[in-house]
């Protein structure tokens, strides 16, 4: 079956409705219930790849949808009103555990329930947040897998300046509306003295972003570093396209986006992300607490370089870059 099949395949599992069964008669044939809650929408395709991965873990640990296991899967598209009216939502259909991507998820979550067990991955800064008590202890119902630590920031400037040693001034794309946009841009504040001037682009409204950045594309010697939020999640392709219209050398946090076009990305492997939150969501089935389970850091990084995109941008890469490169992709 080629990609583009198995895509179709895929979307078309995970956007069907799902019937809301009474929960008696579920218990009755032995099912137990998990909900899920994504940021993005239903016909992403990088994100049901991710949730493939977690369905097969968890199939991997004995959870068979046919045999004992029953997923209620809602999609957020990185809107905050969709976040709650789902959230309300499952809360209501009392899933043994919810698992998630988005910190914003997790706290409308909180709001409806102190009680279900939530599993998150993509979150940032689950403390600052407010959503746990600490990494080691995270007390309360919710406990997972952040996305990556603050310090990251620090590596995607160097990387932009290592694949592209011209340049002086950087905007910084970042989502003003969650405080982790703030902790980014700190840590890329940090670095040292490389020549760069930072400059900010909030990311809140398409349009907006395309003036911003084509304001920005016309001085000289300029590059991106785009962080991680829910509007960049949900607008790969919008925020790759732009970089390339307007040359400008960009680096990325998750690899869809160089998938999406974009010139290079450092961060973690998303879908060992998902496999992992899976083994939580096993453990939490057979009676641990989220309370009990330490918020995990990635364990793998990955670094992902377009050539295609460096040669319209007229970039050689070189060649102690591609030689770290995880994927080059020709």
């Amino acid at each position: 079956m080629n990609r583009r099949a198995f895509m179709s395949l895929l979307a078309g599992a995970a956007a069907a409705p799902l019937p809301l069964w009474p929960l008696a008669g579920w218990a009755q044939q032995g099912k137990r219930r998990v909900g899920m809650l994504m940021n993005a929408a239903a016909d992403d395709p990088e994100s049901l790849i991710r949730i493939a991965a977690f369905r097969q873990r968890l199939n991997e640990l004995g959870w068979n949808e046919d045999r004992n296991l029953r997923f209620d899967i809602r999609w957020g598209a990185g809107q905050s009103e969709r976040f709650r009216r789902f959230a309300k939502e499952l809360v209501a259909l009392a899933p043994e555990v919810i698992f998630v991507n988005a910190s914003a998820i997790v706290a409308a979550l909180q709001q409806e329930s102190r009680s279900i067990p939530i599993v998150f991955t993509g979150v940032i800064d689950p403390v600052g947040a407010g959503l746990v008590a600490s990494l080691a202890r995270p007390g309360g119902n919710s406990t997972g897998f952040i996305a990556f630590e603050y310090a990251i920031g620090a590596k995607w400037l160097e990387l932009l300046k290592e694949l592209a040693p011209e340049v002086t001034r950087a905007a910084v794309l970042r989502d003003h509306a969650i405080a982790a946009g703030i902790g980014q841009f700190a840590a890329i504040q940090a670095v040292g003295p490389i020549g760069i001037d930072l400059s900010v682009i909030g990311m809140e409204d398409g349009s907006a972003i395309e003036r911003a950045v084509a304001e920005f594309a016309r001085g000289p010697k300029g590059g991106l570093v785009v962080t991680a939020g829910p509007f960049a999640t949900n607008h790969p392709a919008l925020i790759a396209t732009l970089a390339t219209r307007y040359k400008l050398p960009a680096v990325y946090p998750f690899r869809y986006f160089v998938d999406a076009g974009g010139l290079l990305s450092y961060g973690p492997d998303l879908k060992s992300q998902f496999r992992v939150a899976a083994e939580y969501v096993d453990r939490i089935l057979k009676g641990e607490k989220p309370a009990d389970l330490p918020v995990q850091a990635p364990t793998k990084y990955e670094l992902v370089i377009n050539l295609k995109t460096a040669q319209a941008l007229g970039l050689d890469v070189p060649s102690t870059l591609l030689a770290r490169a995880d994927e080059v992709i020709e």
